[in-house]
């Protein structure tokens, strides 16, 4: 039964996400507020999927700590659903993303509408220089960047590396900083089929302030997320 209801969902996943991706080509000559509308009304899609085809429900904790203007948001990383699930409540989310996301179809061409920031995992010094300068051009506007400090999805339970790009973003824009665990990868894995009944939590943290040294903010953000990402496992 939870290979049916996975592969029910896998299928429906994609038939949604390619018939919309489809259907509203239109808006992207439109403003970005309408890709960034596309996105969300997609992830809720996504939601309903879950709960319907595999007994999966999404719960947001940590409301009081959304940001609500320019700030940096700091995911936990453990499966694909992590990226695109914050749609459903950040106003006007802009991702840091690895170039190859770029060439998936329909989904590269809203990223570049929504003018996300692409970043080139092997352009070593050269780029974090892009990453900080892209970053601050798009926040220009009061945008949340979202980037995972891990950079690569994790077994849950598991610290990853937290690479340097967040503590370069956090001294370069003085910015608060926003925390957010998870326990994604219990219900959707990093590297698997099978779609497993429960409840996803994302919940944001204490926001972090700007102003702290490297080490520190590195130290504090590493705890709080993985602290609070294995409190969630159990659920």
């Amino acid at each position: 039964m939870l290979f049916l209801r996975s592969l029910l969902f896998v299928t429906l996943f994609y038939l949604w996400s390619g018939g919309l991706g489809i259907l509203v080509l239109p808006a992207l000559l439109g403003p970005r507020r309408w890709t960034m509308s596309i996105f969300r009304f997609w992830t809720r899609g996504v939601f309903v999927l879950l709960r319907v085809t595999c007994g999966i429900r999404v719960e947001l904790r940590g409301r009081e700590n959304l940001p609500t203007g320019r700030a940096i948001v700091a995911p936990k990383h453990q499966c694909m659903f992590d990226v695109f699930a914050q749609f459903a409540w950040l106003p006007d989310s802009c991702f840091v993303m690895r170039k190859e996301l770029m060439r998936i179809p329909f989904f590269g061409l809203y990223a570049w509408k929504a003018r996300m920031v692409v970043l080139d995992r092997e352009g070593g010094s050269a780029a974090l220089r892009n990453l900080l300068r892209d970053s601050r051009e798009r926040l220009v506007e009061p945008r949340e960047l979202v980037i995972f400090p891990e950079g690569h999805r994790g077994e849950p339970g598991q610290a990853g590396d937290y690479h340097p790009g967040v503590a370069g973003l956090y001294r370069d824009m003085e910015l608060t900083t926003h925390p957010v665990a998870t326990n994604s990868g219990v219900h959707w894995p990093a590297h698997g089929f099978l779609r497993r009944p429960g409840v996803i939590v994302f919940e944001y943290l204490q926001p972090i302030p700007p102003g702290l040294k490297r080490g520190e903010f590195m130290r504090r953000l590493e705890t709080e997320i993985e602290t609070a990402s294995n409190a969630l496992l159990t659920l």
